[in-house]
């Protein structure tokens, strides 16, 4: 199937341009570590390759009357070489259009994407495609290929392109209101400037104190972070009537819960939390309510009354035939007076990831952050690889304060953690 010369945003994506600010743009960004330095010459010839499979990717964002859409380019981003910073704001005229960047660095691949095109879970099949193609070309090497590694030389799948929010919501809505949540206060660093902090621990024994609570292991880091923020704003003196809610924002993938091949955003999220004016909680009481309010939310019904909402206010006809300059702005006010106030933070965990044998035995590690997000100044994302979690903080603040909280009390909890920071590595850049 040939690339289509537009396509719209999918329903997902249309909050972004709009939100989208001058030192500020939605991005994240997935890696590989490699067994070998990088070749920048093979890297190319891999992103043109996968670049022909993923024609959702090779598009550039468009002004139009009623909405904003997507117009296809030829050819493929320059590969840069890796920053200190990642997941900096991408100046789109800067990057030829293009929504996306590859970049390299000693042994590392990296993907930052602009959340218009896709959320973690296609990036993450973007990222893994081109590390096939970039081993099939340096080193020759046959990589199976399935529905997470897919096949260059074959077309694009027509469902690959559908908006699956359209498709699977059913009508029934549910009410978008919540209450504010606390936000992190500090020392806003400069708009280049992104610290990102890594903890290494191992999945088996994560694993075993999650169960040893009967909760995930994504319940029980959302927990151990909402007590963090908690103990945080504790520590600033307020009156414990004034003490706003601490909620976590947890995104879901909803391709677990509908047949779907889509590579565009099809995600939802769910705010777990508690309310400090209740009391002090215990980490029992914390990792209760958020396993009861993920157990609550996160079903296909619920979730679907969410997605059905959105669909919905879409579809209206009002706000179809509303000029875009209008849409923009009541969209840009959604987000600044809604959006993150709902949460104080986020913890987006990819899962467990797993290669071929073929490619397992290049690839040591693989990592994925989450770029700063417009309120929440400290954000968390994750994903486990060859028995280690790989935890990383996104912070826009110069406080560790969040991240030290958080890695000694998993510290006392019994489980062991490896920490890097991004501000001790330095590259040309």
């Amino acid at each position: 199937m040939a690339a289509k010369p537009w396509m719209k945003l999918d329903n997902a994506a249309k909050i972004y341009p709009a939100a989208k600010r001058r030192n500020w743009t939605a991005l994240f960004r997935l890696s590989a570590q490699l067994t070998e330095p990088v070749d920048p010459v093979a890297l190319r010839a891999a992103l043109e390759s996968t670049a022909k499979r993923f024609p959702t990717f090779t598009l550039r964002l468009r002004r139009g009357v009623f909405w904003f859409y997507l117009e296809h380019i030829d050819g493929v981003p320059d590969i840069q070489r890796d920053v200190a910073n990642p997941c900096v704001r991408m100046d789109l005229r800067q990057n030829r259009g293009f929504m996306f960047r590859v970049r390299y660095y000693e042994n590392t691949i990296a993907v930052e994407i602009f959340h218009v095109l896709t959320d973690g879970t296609g990036g993450f099949i973007f990222l893994k495609t081109l590390v096939a193609e970039y081993l099939r070309i340096k080193y020759g090497t046959v990589i199976p290929r399935d529905a997470e590694i897919l096949d260059c030389s074959e077309p694009p799948k027509p469902d690959e392109y559908e908006d699956a929010f359209f498709k699977f919501a059913k009508g029934h809505t549910a009410p978008r209101g919540e209450s504010s949540a606390y936000y992190l206060k500090g020392t806003l660093e400069k708009p280049d400037v992104i610290h990102i902090t890594n903890g290494q621990m191992p999945v088996d024994i994560l694993l075993a104190k999650a169960k040893e609570k009967k909760v995930t292991l994504t319940e029980y880091l959302t927990a151990a972070l909402i007590l963090a923020i908690d103990k945080v704003q504790r520590a600033e003196g307020r009156p414990q009537r004034m003490l706003k809610p601490v909620k976590i924002c947890v995104p879901v993938n909803l391709r677990k819960f509908y047949p779907t091949h889509t590579l565009r955003n099809f995600s939802n999220y769910t705010n777990p939390g508690i309310d400090p004016r209740y009391g002090q909680f215990t980490f029992d009481e914390v990792l209760s309510a958020v396993h009861h309010h993920m157990g609550i939310e996160v079903t296909e019904k619920k979730l679907n009354a969410k997605i059905s909402t959105n669909v919905k206010s879409e579809s209206a006809r009002v706000i179809r035939l509303m000029p875009l300059f209008i849409k923009n702005f009541a969209m840009k006010m959604t987000f600044k007076f809604v959006g993150d106030r709902q949460t104080s933070s986020s913890i987006s965990n990819l899962g467990a990831v797993k290669l071929p044998p073929e490619m397992e035995q290049y690839v040591t590690r693989m990592d994925f952050i989450l770029g700063p997000l417009s309120r929440n100044r400290v954000i968390a994302a994750m994903l486990s690889y060859q028995g280690t979690v790989y935890f990383n903080f996104t912070r826009i603040i110069k406080e560790t304060v969040i991240e030290r909280e958080f890695f000694r009390f998993l510290i006392k909890q019994g489980i062991p953690v490896r920490i890097e920071s991004n501000q001790i590595r330095e590259t040309d850049e």
